[in-house]
């Protein structure tokens, strides 16, 4: 099972020891990441391992390219990839889309050009996630939220309307219940927050010649400005609370007091254990569709495949091979993520995994460029002050306070 939000911002790291090991019959020495000429050698971290030595195996016994794996921190795979020496670095890296920018502007990895097949396989807004003017990365898996519906004690809504007066009529039965939990808390949560962010029309950033913009944010155009009000119609109601942190969401809806829970494939297994009978949709559609951020995850090619003189079978593996809805079909079996190519998501037996699988339809990939760091705290924060229930912010205020923000920290870098 993965770490929660393993792909989200600020979740990055993996609490393991950094192992290497040799796929097939012979183990190299713990010390040593150095494989032989013609090895192509693959960074991981220790969830993803095992699911992407089993595939790594099969695809080298078909290729006869010898195929190494060293496992690494999660946040390593990134940190290290531009100082590690030439021949202890790795052809490719197991990858989050958010870091494609960074990888790409630094000349650490390089572009991609699929088979046709490849490409029809992959959702066109999953392949954007590892786009930087051109493809930089394989999405192998997507992870988002969905809403969470304790079907013991509310119905799965039919539109966002339905969704609101079901969630306040159990949250006035009193007892402590809420109507709808999402995490907040006072750091304030941009990624759980965003269904809501979409679906009054809000985006981060606009796009020029196919490619974010960091000068054209988002947050407060004109749209969800007008759109802004529902937000303290929601304040006012109790629908929305910045005072429910994660634990305090989690803890409602396993316990039976939340009627509507929105979370990620991470919280399946807890709902289960708790013995809620629960079905995953995604946020009925307010004013615009209230599609989720998407955090993929891929594979991608280094710069230092061409020295180790692997770039072709490197570009062969990551491009093609790894589109295909086999290799993608046991990742998501080992990893309980939805995998990117929809054929394989066809395969999914899990039910709930399936349900969070297609409330991602339409999802935006969080932004891939640097500048998207300046913009999670403050987002978040116009979230909080404008949901804390008596003394709250004004939405309209908060966000255009965010959106000036933002643009301050973007412009000075």
């Amino acid at each position: 099972m993965l770490k929660k939000f393993s792909w989200r911002i600020g979740a990055l790291m993996v609490a393991a020891a950094a192992l290497v090991a040799l796929v097939g019959a012979s183990i190299a020495p713990a010390a040593s990441h150095k494989a032989s000429a013609g090895t192509m050698r693959i960074w991981t971290d220790s969830d993803r391992k095992a699911a992407i030595t089993k595939v790594a195996n099969a695809w080298a016994a078909k290729s006869g390219v010898n195929v190494q794996i060293v496992q690494k921190e999660f946040g390593d795979i990134r940190s290290q990839l531009g100082t590690v020496k030439a021949e202890d670095a790795p052809d490719v890296i197991i990858a989050a889309h958010d870091w494609t920018g960074e990888l790409a502007a630094n000349g650490l990895v390089i572009p991609l050009v699929p088979k046709a097949a490849a490409l029809k396989a992959i959702p066109a807004y999953a392949r954007k996630a590892f786009t930087y003017g051109k493809l930089y990365g394989m999405p192998v898996a997507l992870e988002n939220v969905g809403l969470f519906v304790n079907t013991a004690v509310a119905k799965v809504p039919k539109s966002w309307t339905d969704l609101e007066k079901r969630a306040l009529a159990f949250q006035k039965k009193g007892g402590g219940r809420v109507g709808l939990a999402v995490q907040q808390g006072s750091g304030g949560d941009a990624y759980h927050m965003y269904p809501f962010f979409s679906g009054l029309c809000g985006y981060v950033f606009g796009t020029s010649n196919g490619r974010l913009n960091p000068k054209k944010v988002g947050v407060d155009n004109k749209v969800f400005i007008k759109n802004s009000p529902l937000i303290n119609k929601w304040n006012k109601e109790g629908l929305i609370s910045s005072k429910i942190n994660g634990d305090t969401a989690t803890q409602l809806f396993t316990s039976g007091k939340a009627a509507y829970w929105v979370t990620g494939p991470w919280n399946i297994d807890t709902a289960r254990k708790a013995g809620i009978n629960f079905k995953i949709v995604q946020v009925p559609k307010i004013k615009c569709n209230a599609v989720p951020f998407l955090g993929v995850q891929g594979l991608m090619v280094t710069k230092y495949a061409s020295g180790h003189s692997v770039a072709t079978a490197a570009k062969d593996f990551v491009a093609n091979y790894m589109s295909g809805a086999g290799p993608q079909a046991t990742l998501a079996a080992a990893n309980n993520r939805f995998p990117a190519n929809t054929a394989a998501g066809k395969r999914v037996s899990d039910p709930s995994l399936k349900q969070i699988g297609l409330a991602s339809k339409g999802g935006v990939p969080m932004p891939n460029i640097p500048a998207m760091a300046s913009v999670w705290g403050d987002l978040g924060d116009a979230w909080v002050k404008s949901t804390k229930g008596s003394g709250a912010t004004p939405a309209a205020q908060a966000f255009k306070t965010a959106a000036k923000n933002i643009r301050a920290k973007i412009a000075g870098g």
